[in-house]
């Protein structure tokens, strides 16, 4: 008999990782299936304060993330439109975010936050099986009801589910079963990166600070992963695609002497060029949405469903954020017995507004022409508000312009549960199995101070107190 789960999730990135867990975490039978063998590299290092104050902090890992010695992140600079000088903004100038003290985030090694993240998923109970590759979606009766998958030793393997979560990432065709690709045709940009050791640091208190700052052929990030280390990448247009395959190194040096700002921070650097981190990286940055995220038995996540540029580090936060979307809908259905087509609507809704919000954001923002009060006030129109100064501008930025702060109080009732289950159990999380379904944990969450979120349309689902799960509005 083929083996039997309530989930299957391709991909084992933070979209895979954060999905699986928060299911795991409510007692069903997960299986993580990832091609490679973890740590393994991935483009995409900064995070916003919405990652790491709400999502980690749900899945159980804040603390580790924490104590992980990453580089703290209290905002933004960038060299940007009209104004020629460099110019910053803070996390702390969005009131919601001085209110939950997630005035900063973190710029990290993708290896090691990825493993972080996978090696939380099976402590949670997640099935976790590396260097295994998915061949194919058995698609019955108009639903995916599993997956084909060949193992480390090329065994060929079968296991069926209810749902399977596409979280493969951009490189991933498994779209195609559910919509259609469409590409933007104003985003369509290459990057070239690398990194670099001995760069210079911005002054204090902008040091941990990502620095996106434009030229006349594009833009560079420059991001500082460690007090030496820093990755740094020429995001241009399609039309030099041709030439960034020829030579990357002349390319790279030809881009960094037309951009000052970049040019100053790497007169003292040495380009790193041993190890994981020793080479130059082509990436398509091609923004891209799909004319539907989901059907029955299969959901997209993350780059699977959508991208949008890079400019302002959102992939991981729509990733993981469409990830936590994804697990409501799945513990709805499954525990609660919740129609599925309202569940995965909302799923999709929701997802799909965050993704549009930054898209149309981006649009005005990539108009060199202004300076940063004009982009602040694009902001404040996008999310129909009257917020002064740049108070939009950093909440759309942040993270937190659709998410709502009631993933950061989910992040609080999770953490209470696990105390109470502590306190109460005595027993070490990673022999806990299912966590929240524990009676210490469902008390902690009924006695916990958390604001019911309206609906965002009319109709519409809301999060349960714990945030994993919709509730009727």
């Amino acid at each position: 008999m083929d083996p039997q789960y309530d989930l299957i999730v391709i991909g084992g990135g933070p979209g895979g990782s954060t999905v699986a867990t928060l299911v795991a975490m409510q007692g069903h039978k997960v299986l993580l299936l990832e091609r490679e063998r973890f740590p393994r590299y991935s483009i995409g290092e900064s995070l916003l304060p919405i990652t790491i104050h709400g999502i980690c902090a749900i899945l159980g890992v804040a603390d580790e993330i924490k104590q992980a010695n990453f580089t703290k992140k209290w905002g933004g600079s960038l060299r940007w439109g009209t104004n020629p000088n460099v110019w910053s903004f803070r996390f702390s100038d969005a009131r919601p975010l001085r209110e939950e003290s997630a005035e900063y985030a973190f710029q990290v090694e993708r290896m090691k936050f990825d493993t972080i993240l996978l090696r939380n998923a099976q402590r949670r109970g997640v099935d976790v099986r590396e260097q295994h590759q998915v061949t194919e979606l058995l698609d019955e009766d108009n639903r995916v009801r599993g997956v084909a998958f060949v193992d480390a030793a090329g065994v060929h393997h079968v296991a069926r589910a209810r749902f399977v979560v596409d979280a493969g990432g951009h490189r991933s065709n498994l779209y195609k079963q559910v919509g259609e690709r469409e590409f933007s045709e104003f985003f369509r940009n290459v990057a070239l990166f690398c990194y670099f050791e001995g760069g210079k640091r911005m002054p204090e208190p902008h040091s941990g600070n990502i620095l996106s700052a434009a030229f006349d052929q594009g833009w560079f990030w420059y991001i500082p992963l460690s007090p030496t280390l820093t990755s740094v990448g020429a995001v241009v247009e399609r039309s030099w695609a041709d030439k960034l395959q020829k030579d990357h190194e002349q390319a790279m040096r030809g881009f960094i002497d037309r951009c000052p700002a970049i040019k100053d921070l790497l007169a003292n650097a040495t380009r790193v060029t041993e190890g994981p981190y020793g080479q130059y990286r082509v990436r398509i940055d091609y923004s891209y949405t799909t004319t539907r995220f989901w059907k029955p038995g299969l959901i997209l996540v993350g780059d699977a469903a959508c991208f949008v540029d890079p400019v302002f580090s959102t992939g991981v936060h729509l990733t993981t954020y469409s990830a936590l979307l994804a697990a409501r809908s799945i513990n709805s259905c499954l525990r609660d017995g919740m129609d599925e087509a309202k569940c995965f609507d909302e799923f999709e809704h929701r997802y799909r507004m965050e993704f549009e919000n930054i898209y149309k954001f981006l649009i005005a923002f990539y108009d060199m022409h202004h300076d940063e009060d004009s982009y602040f006030w694009s902001a404040r129109k996008i999310l129909h508000t009257e917020e002064k100064a740049n108070e939009a501008f950093v909440t759309l930025v942040s993270g937190i312009s659709t998410t709502g702060r009631s993933v950061f109080e989910a992040g609080r009732t999770i953490s209470k549960s696990m105390h109470a289950y502590h306190e109460g159990e005595a027993a070490a999380m990673d022999a806990v199995g299912p966590l929240i379904k524990s009676e210490h944990a469902l008390k902690a969450q009924a006695t916990g101070n958390v604001t019911k979120e309206a609906p965002v349309r009319p109709g519409g689902l809301v999060p349960s107190p714990d945030g994993l799960h919709w509730i009727g509005s």
